[in-house]
């Protein structure tokens, strides 16, 4: 039996999106059966979808041939349950060569990062996408952030263009946003997708929700699964006092936390892996590791994120 169209599998926001973080063992390697551990911990868990090595994935510290492997074992590890999307960067020549590495690897579509380094006009921007899109046959959601902000006639053109079936924001920009799904819905692409992206995204869900906006990535479903799904179901069911207490209580402190350290976005969540169990290993340069008085705030803001859900039962 085919599986219905990725668009379709992320229209409907069953669970958080579920960004893994990619397992390291001792000697630095990638850890395939830690990971696929990762993974399928995930997916059983309640994940709408695996977005696999992107941001909080370590994408930019992969080689090729790691990126195709942890790939491979994402489809694995998912068996079909929940789509596998996978990350796609740097130029346009090699943006393509990691779209066709994921394609046979099994990927359902792609997450397109911004293009390495260069800031370059809006012109060239969708060319990349464009040719990025015409190179593969996975479907795109196009990532914006950084050195990659697109204004809402971009974005309309983008919605436009074949394989290309959402966009992900990690700017934070409500106005723009605003301003690209009105543009979009006036030119008719009323089925395109939008992603709140940033990071700790829940911190800032209610607002996006108020422009449209339902699917968000949820980098604390990797190390605090019953958080972000109590967080979710709050605001699938509009329970607002639910995630006001989640919001007060444990999303904006794990922020100031994340906010400590350059690069907690990724190894702050890692270090919450393993406070879970799961060795999944340090970051790799140029990230660094948390402070460990940051691990210990980290492991009473779990405990207290916990007791915050008992306390609503």
């Amino acid at each position: 039996m085919t599986s219905p169209p990725l668009a379709a599998r992320l229209g409907i926001p069953s669970g958080p999106l579920f960004f893994p973080v990619t397992a390291f063992g001792p000697d630095g390697s990638v850890a395939l059966d830690v990971y696929r551990a990762h993974v399928r911990a995930g997916v059983e868990g309640g994940a709408a979808a695996v977005f696999a090595c992107c941001g909080t994935g370590e994408f930019h510290a992969l080689t090729p041939e790691e990126f195709q492997a942890c790939v491979r074992a994402a489809v694995e590890a998912a068996d079909g349950r929940v789509p596998v999307v996978a990350g796609a960067g740097y130029g346009t020549a090699l943006a393509v060569r990691f779209a066709r590495l994921a394609r046979d690897a099994g990927a359902d579509g792609l997450l397109a990062m911004p293009p390495y380094l260069v800031v370059a006009g809006q012109q060239g921007l969708l060319r990349h996408y464009r040719e990025l899109a015409a190179a593969t046959s996975l479907p795109i959601v196009v990532y914006q952030r950084d050195n990659a902000v697109f204004t809402p006639g971009t974005v309309v053109a983008l919605a436009r263009t074949d394989g290309v079936i959402g966009f992900k924001d990690g700017l934070g920009d409500l106005d723009l946003m605003q301003r690209i799904v009105s543009a979009v819905r006036t030119e008719g692409q009323g089925d395109f997708l939008y992603f709140n992206g940033l990071p700790t995204a829940e911190q800032t869900q209610l607002a996006y929700r108020g422009i449209g906006i339902a699917l968000y990535s949820s980098a604390v479903f990797c190390f605090a699964p019953e958080i972000a799904l109590a967080f979710h179901k709050a605001l699938a069911s509009g329970d607002d006092p639910t995630a006001h207490r989640l919001l007060d209580g444990f999303y904006r402190p794990f922020v100031e936390l994340r906010a400590q350290g350059g690069g907690y976005a990724v190894s702050l969540v890692k270090a919450g892996v393993r406070l879970r169990g799961l060795d999944v290993g340090e970051v790799r340069p140029p990230l660094h590791e948390p402070a460990e008085d940051h691990v210990t705030q980290l492991a009473r803001l779990i405990d207290r994120g916990r007791t915050l859900l008992r306390e609503g039962m």
